[in-house]
């Protein structure tokens, strides 16, 4: 096989592990916690998890192994989107399952959570895992996107672990997957499988945290990567200075990357989609928000910028939000068959007339045609909009060109506007580790082990104190069901982790508030660079900036 030197030198990278997980298997004891509850719903969640509800947090620490000693055979799925670091949570779990005891086995199930259903895996072994140490990807075994949610997959992936004697599964994924291991763990423990279930916590979108889990594996290497890019667009736009830049960046739920990158890189605009929902923000304010910028740098005679653009930022524009909504109700049902019969735009344009509030027409008539008609691409499996086709970087771009020939008319504006369009998205996702990354999901994997052998089931692995060297790190774990509460999910009430959305009285949101007005008028670009592996700690072992204001370290 063909790699590059800086694969070679990566693949010989010894990741660190937490003060505690470093004194050898047989010499780390566990230390229990408080009891636990459910994060809202108590009664509720209480009663769907009945076997593995109100578990004590533990931590990890240098005592005398106390666990039952016996022959450990393990599975492991990627689940969801890829996410860097991967590759290290799996060579984690693995070193650590072979130090215990070298008889103990490790499964990949294939492709996802459908490998474990279709009973496709493979078993690792030191030659094959060793080819994937500290490298980005999933391709080790392959994810998926399948949910592990019926009493029919179930029953299936209880009778493969039997048939295996496999003693847990470690289900590698975010905030959806997570919710789907701790449904499983309950159905194993309720029917005395004996096969315990672990989660890691996985997202580049940053929104699978809380009080417990400071971050998600693979967040600080996306946003390090998009930073960088981001970073050198600034550089571009600053030399030829005659374009402003529209960065789409991941984040359909949350705008925890955008709140990143835009501290990594100060660019001109950033929107934040939790503060576009608290304030109510049509599409008309963001517009003149973001063509303020563009005015104001044009009359000190600089005719380009940068703005970061969440991607679900539009879903939580109310107006935006309502408009969607109409929509997925008028092409219920047989209507959408109706309305893909319409030979032109012309005519489907007619039926959307038809078919809208006066309202929710308003909005949609503003829009670039382009916009309105991705809102009636193909529908997601449940038969909506699929918001992540929308191409909203286009859209605020075309909304605030409109609005400078406004302003050009009434003599407010005399600047040039050429706007350029990017997405971030997948050149994130598989990148190398950072060597944060590389670090975190290693502990990640042999603590997750760790939990195995010491019994426990329907638990997430939890690496704590990350601002800190990685000998300072905690490791230890929570109940899944500790991150939990009910949302109402396709017409039904259903338990479901909880995402973390960007606190607006939070440390990060009020650094950037505080210096946005400055950054939106002047160039204040600053240019994070490549990812550096090898170095002083200062540049190769930095945390997020998000990470370093939650923690008091900027």
């Amino acid at each position: 096989m063909n790699i590059s030197p800086l694969q070679v030198q990566r693949l010989k990278y010894v990741p660190k592990l937490p003060g505690m997980l470093r004194h050898g298997i047989n010499e780390i004891c566990v230390k229990e916690g408080e009891e636990t509850s459910s994060v809202a719903d108590q009664e509720k969640i209480k009663a769907l998890f009945p076997n593995t509800y109100g578990k004590k947090e533990i931590t990890f620490e240098k005592g005398v192994n106390t666990s039952a000693a016996k022959k450990q055979v393990v599975g492991v799925i990627l689940s969801g989107g890829q996410a860097p670091g991967g590759h290290n949570v799996v060579c984690g779990l693995y070193d650590a399952l072979k130090a215990t005891n070298p008889e103990n086995v490790l499964y990949g199930f294939k492709g996802g959570p459908s490998g474990l259903l279709e009973d496709n895996y493979l078993v690792f072994d030191d030659e094959y895992i060793d080819q994937f140490r500290n490298t980005g990807g999933f391709d080790i075994i392959g994810s998926g996107r399948t949910k592990l949610e019926t009493e029919e997959q179930f029953a299936v992936a209880a009778e493969v672990c039997k048939k295996h004697e496999i003693t847990a599964i470690v289900i590698i994924g975010g905030d959806d997957s997570n919710t789907n291991a701790a449904v499983l763990a309950e159905y194993f423990a309720a029917h005395g499988t004996g096969v315990q279930v672990i989660g890691c916590p996985k997202t580049i979108d940053g929104d699978l945290k809380n009080e417990d889990i400071e971050c998600s594996f693979g967040f600080d290497t996306a946003t390090k990567t998009y930073s960088e890019l981001i970073g050198n667009i600034e550089r571009d736009a600053n030399s030829a200075k005659k374009y402003w830049h529209f960065v789409k960046v991941m984040g359909r739920s949350a705008s925890h990357v955008a709140l990143e990158c835009a501290l990594e890189t100060q660019p001109n605009i950033c929107l934040i989609s939790e503060e576009v929902a608290e304030k109510k923000m049509s599409l008309a304010q963001i517009s003149d928000y973001i063509a303020d910028s563009v005015a104001a740098r044009a009359a000190k005679g600089m005719n380009f910028g940068v703005a970061i653009i969440p991607e679900g930022v539009v879903e939580f524009v109310p107006e935006f939000s309502a408009l969607i909504k109409e929509i997925n109700e008028m092409l219920a049902g047989s209507k959408a068959d109706e309305f893909n019969a319409l030979a032109s735009w012309k005519e489907k344009y007619a039926f959307i007339q038809n078919g809208l509030s006066k309202e929710s027409f308003g909005v949609f008539a503003t829009l670039p045609e382009t916009v309105q008609q991705q809102l009636f691409l193909e529908r997601d499996p449940h038969g909506n909009v699929q918001v992540s086709l929308i191409e909203s970087e286009k859209l605020f771009s075309a909304l605030v060109k409109a609005n400078l020939e406004e302003r050009k008319k009434n003599g407010t504006y005399k600047g040039k506007f050429s706007p350029l369009h990017h997405f971030f998205g997948y050149e994130g996702r598989c990148a190398f580790p950072s060597n944060f990354d590389a670090d975190y999901c290693y502990s990640l994997g042999y603590n997750a082990f760790m939990l195995i052998q010491y019994g426990y089931n329907g638990y997430l692995s939890k690496i704590s104190n990350l601002s800190r060297p990685a000998e300072e790190w905690v490791a230890g774990g929570m109940p899944i069901t500790k991150m939990m509460n009910m949302e109402r999910r396709h017409g039904e009430d259903k338990p479901v982790i909880r995402k973390a959305l960007v606190e607006l009285d939070g440390k990060p949101f009020k650094y950037f508030e505080e210096r946005r007005a400055t950054w939106a008028v002047e160039t204040c670009y600053t240019y994070p660079g490549a990812i550096q592996y090898y170095g002083p700690d200062e540049v190769c072992n930095l945390t997020t900036r998000t990470l370093a204001l939650e923690k008091g370290m900027m």
